[in-house]
C-alpha cells in the first residue's frame, strides 16, 4: 500500500483547500493549528476545526494515529493531524503538554525564529540550545506522544533536542542549507545526526526555502532531494510543502511577529516583501505532488523510493507516534 502524505500546511482552511487535497490523493495532512495563541486561543482554534470537520465530513477527519491515515486511504478521505508551529500554547505549564495532546495535537516545534522557553529560534543571535523546561517539555511530549519539530529552530539547540529524546524528532518543513543558504534550511553535519537518530526530514515547497524562490526549477529540486537522499538515506525524507494556499498577506506578518514586536520583521530574505511569496508553477497547490513523482523518477529515484519520499515514509514514522 502506499500513501501520499503532506506533513505542514498552514492554509486559510476551506471546503476549496480539503477538496484539492483529496484532487492531489492525500491520504493524511499535518495542520498548522496555532503559531502564537495560548492555551485558550488554542481551544478557540479545535472550535473552528469541529466545524471543519462537520461539515466536511466526507473528505476529512481528525487523525490521531497512523491506523487513521489507513482508514483514510479505504475512505477516500484525507486525516487531518493537528500540529503547533510553536510552544505557545503550552505557556509555562508542563500539565499543559497532555491537554493539547488529549486534542489531538501530534507535532510542537520547540520554537517559531525566536528564543522560547524551551529553546533557540534561528533567527536570534545566540543559540544557547534547549533550556531546563525544554527539556521536561522533551521527555513529555515523549511520553504522551507528540512529535518534537525543530523546522524554525538553531542549530545548537536542535543537536540538543535529538540528543535528549527519546524518541525520533521531525524537522516537518526546511531544506538543506548546501542548496539554499536561508536560516531556516539545515546543515549537511544536522541532517546527518537527524538520519541517524531515524527522525524525519519534510522538504519544503515554501518559496523563500528554494533555490531561485518561486522560479525554482522541479529539476533542481529533485536533484537537491537526490543529494539529501545520498547524505540521509532515502527513508528518512518526505515532504512537508509548508503551502499557505489563499492566506491573506497580512498573516504573513502576523506570523513573524505574532505579539511581541511593533516593527515589522518579515524574515530573511523577504524583509521588504510584506505578502505571502508566490508558488513555482509545478506546485501551486497540493496537486504538485504528481510532478514531484515525474521529476523525482526522472531524476533516478525508482518506484518504491519514490513513494516512500511521497508518503510511506511519513506514515512509517507515524507508527512510532504513539
Amino acid at each position: 500500500m502506499n500513501y501520499k502524505i503532506d506533513n505542514l500546511q498552514y492554509c486559510k482552511w476551506s471546503r476549496e483547500v480539503f477538496q484539492i487535497n483529496r484532487d492531489a490523493g492525500l491520504d493524511a495532512v499535518h495542520v498548522t493549528v496555532v503559531y502564537h495563541e495560548d492555551y485558550d486561543e488554542f481551544l478557540e482554534r479545535i472550535n473552528e476545526w469541529s466545524n471543519h470537520f462537520k461539515e466536511n465530513s466526507d473528505l476529512i477527519f481528525l487523525g490521531n494515529s497512523y491506523k487513521d491515515i489507513e482508514k483514510a486511504k479505504v475512505e477516500k478521505k484525507t486525516a487531518i493531524f493537528f500540529g503547533f508551529q510553536n510552544c505557545s500554547p503550552i505557556e509555562d505549564d508542563i500539565a499543559l503538554i497532555e491537554k493539547v495532546h488529549n486534542h489531538g495535537c501530534r507535532f510542537m516545534q520547540l520554537t517559531y525564529n525566536n528564543q522560547s522557553l524551551l529553546a533557540t529560534g534561528c533567527y536570534e543571535k545566540n543559540d544557547s540550545g534547549v533550556t531546563n523546561f525544554g527539556r521536561e517539555a522533551i521527555k513529555e511530549m515523549n511520553r504522551v506522544g507528540i512529535v518534537i519539530d525543530m523546522s524554525h529552530s538553531a542549530e545548537k539547540s536542535t543537536f540538543d533536542a535529538i540528543e535528549i529524546s527519546e524518541k525520533p524528532i521531525a524537522i516537518t518543513h526546511a531544506n538543506p542549507i548546501f542548496w539554499h543558504n536561508a536560516k531556516r534550511n539545515k546543515s549537511e553535519d544536522l541532517l546527518k545526526a537527524l538520519a541517524e537518530s531515524n527522525g524525519m526530514l519534510g522538504l519544503s515547497l515554501y518559496a523563500h526555502h528554494l533555490k531561485d524562490s518561486t522560479n525554482c526549477t522541479l529539476e533542481s529540486f529533485c536533484e537537491m532531494t537526490a543529494r539529501t537522499a545520498e547524505i540521509m538515506g532515502v527513508k528518512n525524507i518526505g515532504i512537508g510543502s509548508d503551502l499557505c494556499l489563499n492566506q491573506p498577506d497580512n498573516v504573513v506578518e502576523w506570523m513573524r511577529n505574532g505579539t511581541w514586536a511593533k516593527t515589522k520583521n518579515f524574515g530573511e530574505g523577504s524583509k521588504t516583501k510584506a505578502g505571502f511569496p508566490q508558488q513555482p508553477d509545478w506546485f501551486i497547490d497540493a496537486r504538485g505532488f504528481k510532478n514531484l513523482e515525474i521529476g523525482l523518477k526522472k531524476v533516478g529515484f525508482n518506484d518504491k523510493d519514490t513513494n516512500d519520499i511521497l508518503g510511506n515514509n511519513w506514515f512509517n514514522f507515524y507508527k512510532g507516534i504513539n
